[in-house]
């Protein structure tokens, strides 16, 4: 499932060319995904987007966080600014931090959901 944001460069029909499945989501809302849940999310710069409209980045990790399975990856590519207080809201919700990376001002930081319940 591709979800493209609303407010990012429309890039839904180069989706549907290809055959795959994909929808348009703000963000900010929460996103119906019962009864599914996924095993990998991919943002490509999805916070510095939404940086100004979603005020706290956190209530996007929880939605996060309830749509993916347990054991289930998130990769997320932004700026270093970004990435490095989400890696502390990641590491709050007992998300294992498995790699980041960084390279002049943008990073890369993978994370998988652990099986651990408050």
């Amino acid at each position: 499932m591709n979800v493209v944001p609303v407010h990012a460069p429309d890039t839904l029909p180069i989706i549907f060319e290809r055959g795959l499945v994909g929808v348009y989501h703000d963000w900010c809302e929460s996103f119906g995904t019962y009864p599914r849940t996924y095993d990998l999310l991919h943002a490509d710069h999805l916070f510095s987007r939404l940086k100004n409209r979603c005020k706290q980045p956190v209530s996007i990790v929880v939605e996060m966080d309830r749509m993916l399975r347990p054991g289930g990856w998130s990769i997320i590519r932004d700026k270093v600014e970004i990435l490095n207080p989400l890696e502390e809201i990641l590491r709050s919700m007992q998300w294992e931090i498995r790699m980041t990376f960084a390279q002049d001002k943008e990073g890369i930081l993978c994370a998988q959901k652990t099986m651990w319940r408050p």
